[in-house]
């Protein structure tokens, strides 16, 4: 076993370990390596479970958090996904295999264009990359099935609510304060309308979003 195939037998393990046990969702960890979606300089150390920077004073959070919320989102086949804070492109492109269509929104143009290029490369034709504020973003595009919010937000998310459809289900990360820490949080709307909230997991160093466009870095 060669030095690649062996580091991502490795990196399979530990999501594993930490947890995933969505097979399509494996399938699509699998393959799409972390370090061909990650700044050139850290991708020796991509497939390491941990944050990396990425540039517009962002940070990528580790693969094991995504693969976390990717999971508790329960994306069906079919499905429309919204994706607020889309990044390097690394959970589009898991997203991509998993659903019928992704829309990643990113506020940094640098960021959405670098994406946009990652995602061609791989082969991906089911996602858009928009340089778009994900907190002003309008429903022109109808309602979404799904919606992934990279980033901290308080209840009851209005404004983003408005963007699930019937049924829908948006993951984010809020902060429990009687615990003081970071969770995954799922929000889940039901056949009458109403919300209910689940939670799936600690989170961390995520910041909150951020209103606005930033065209460079």
């Amino acid at each position: 076993m060669n030095h690649e195939a062996e580091e991502r037998a490795q990196f399979m393990l530990r999501m594993r370990a930490r947890g995933v046990g969505d097979l399509r969702l494996l399938r699509a960890l699998e393959r799409a390596p972390r370090s061909l979606f990650m700044p050139q300089r850290y991708a020796d150390i991509a497939a390491r479970d941990i944050a990396l920077p990425i540039g517009c004073g962002q940070t990528a959070p580790p693969p094991s958090i995504v693969a976390a919320m990717i999971e508790a989102l329960d994306v069906r086949p079919g499905a429309r996904v919204l994706e607020v804070g889309g990044g390097t492109g690394y959970a589009s492109a898991l997203l991509a295999q998993m659903a019928e269509e992704i829309l990643a929104l990113e506020r940094c143009q640098t960021l959405a264009v670098e994406a946009a290029e990652r995602l061609t490369a791989f082969g991906l034709d089911n996602v858009e990359v928009a340089f778009a504020d994900g907190l002003t973003f309008q429903p022109e595009r109808g309602q979404f099935d799904r919606i992934l919010v990279h980033g901290l937000i308080e209840a009851p998310a209005t404004r983003l609510m408005e963007l699930l459809a019937p049924a829908g289900a948006l993951v984010a990360v809020m902060l429990d304060e009687a615990a003081g820490e970071q969770r995954i949080v799922r929000l889940a709307r039901d056949a009458a309308g109403q919300i209910g909230a689940s939670a799936h997991g600690p989170a961390r160093t995520f910041a909150p979003l951020v209103p606005g466009l930033a065209r460079a870095l």
